[in-house]
């Protein structure tokens, strides 16, 4: 028998049982509970890879443009924030005021000087002299400042250089466009200061009740409390084009004194306020304001050679106008009627006068020193006069004789202590009346 012719012997093989072995059990439990832990553990580092990954990559993404959403703008600083609310404030009540007047309108023609020869040769001469003549009138605008408005009636206060022209017309645009004939009421006679009026719209309503509709208007501040380096703004109508055009400075001095002119009016301004704020021309009339929104003083000049020298009336000055044209109609103003200038050490040296201040009465360009049938030719005043005193307070080139007058209303009687010949007089003065 060979090999291959043998029987397969019966043989049973025998495998573990693992099952019932405790050693596989705590090894297979280990491998399940490290498979289970690690796919979980996977699955939330990718969740939060995902979600991070979807939050930066939002970063630059552009939204669309349905989503897109336009911020507000919002102020950096105090000061930026006062200043855009001052000006969404006070605004409203800024006019522009145009000037308008009837000029005359010509036309070109020629004329023949030589029209007699003609007629003498009989031949033409071609030559003509060019020749103008007035056919009418056309109204044009002639020129612009600013105003605002200071009672919801319609009261406006500008400059008196904006408003010299009596031949003039004046129209007023408020800050909603809207156009409005203005009047003039009145002119201050020493301050660059006047008062106009625009007539309120009234309408009928369904009730058949009458509504006026008031003007809105500016707060007037304290300009006696004002200091160096604050901040102030200014809003006007720049070049008689540019309206409510605005600029920011600060107060660069006060207290000063200028020679102005404009508008063929020049005339010594006193007590006035200096501010690097822009003034164009146009600006004048226009309020500067505070960062309370108040108005503090009323623009009035500039320095052309320099770089932003302006300068305003303090508005404490202009209250008086206000309240005198209310109840008056007028601006009125007491008076002596005297012509003098103010002595300082230069004017005492140059003239040999014996004090170095007070006002000293004198001639000039070609006035009379004393007014004839005025106050104080009627106390006795006499050329060369000088007054020390002006009821009790002393008259200086820093407290002028027309500033220390300004507290006081015709008709009150003043005691003038004055320097004449050598001695000190007394003299008692009732003051008169001045208007424009």
């Amino acid at each position: 028998m060979t090999l291959y012719d043998l029987d397969s012997p019966n043989i049973k093989i025998k495998f573990p049982k693992f099952w019932k072995n405790k050693t596989f059990w705590i090894f297979a439990s280990i491998i399940f509970a490290s498979s289970f832990f690690g796919f979980l553990a996977g699955i939330i580092s990718g969740s939060v890879f995902y979600f991070e990954a979807k939050d930066y990559l939002s970063k630059f993404s552009t939204p669309s443009p349905e989503k897109a959403i336009e911020k507000e703008y919002i102020p950096q600083t105090t000061e930026e924030e006062k200043i855009i609310n001052v000006i969404k404030t006070a605004s409203p009540a800024v006019v522009s005021i145009v000037i308008s007047k009837d000029l005359p309108v010509f036309e070109q023609y020629y004329i023949n000087p030589f029209q007699e020869f003609e007629q003498i040769f009989g031949e033409p001469f071609n030559f003509g002299v060019p020749q103008k003549r007035q056919i009418g009138t056309e109204k044009k605008e002639i020129g612009g400042g600013t105003g605002f408005i200071v009672s919801e009636d319609g009261m406006i206060l500008t400059n008196k250089h904006v408003v010299l022209d009596e031949e003039a017309d004046y129209t007023v645009f408020t800050n909603d466009g809207k156009k409005f004939s203005a009047k003039v009421l009145a002119r201050d006679p020493l301050q660059d200061l006047a008062v106009l009026r625009i007539e309120t719209k009234s309408r009928i309503d369904d009730s058949g009740q009458l509504i006026q509709k008031y003007f809105p208007v500016v707060e007037l501040g304290n300009s006696d409390k004002l200091q160096i380096g604050q901040t102030v703004i200014t809003i006007g109508n720049a070049l008689g084009e540019f309206r409510n055009t605005i600029s920011v400075g600060v107060i660069s001095g006060l207290g000063r004194t200028i020679t102005a002119e404009g508008g063929g009016l020049v005339e010594t301004i006193e007590d006035v306020i200096q501010t690097d704020a822009a003034i164009n021309k146009g600006n004048s009339g226009g309020p500067l304001l505070n960062l309370m929104g108040e108005v503090v003083g009323i623009n009035t000049a500039t320095v052309l050679e320099a770089q932003n020298i302006g300068f305003a009336i303090p508005v404490n000055k202009a209250k008086r106008d206000i309240e005198q044209v209310k109840y008056s109609g007028k601006i009125i103003y007491p008076f002596l009627g005297i012509k003098y200038t103010i002595i300082t050490e230069k004017i005492q040296q140059d003239n040999n006068l014996p004090v170095s201040y007070g006002a000293w009465l004198v001639t000039g360009k070609g006035e009379a020193a004393i007014l004839p049938n005025s106050a104080a030719e009627k106390a006795g005043l006499k050329e060369a006069d000088i007054i020390l005193e002006f009821n009790s307070e002393k008259i200086t080139a820093e407290n002028s004789l027309a500033k220390i007058m300004q507290k006081y209303n015709s008709g009150d009687e003043v005691v003038l202590k004055v320097f004449r010949s050598g001695k000190e007089l007394i003299f008692k003065v009732v003051l008169e009346s001045r208007t424009e």
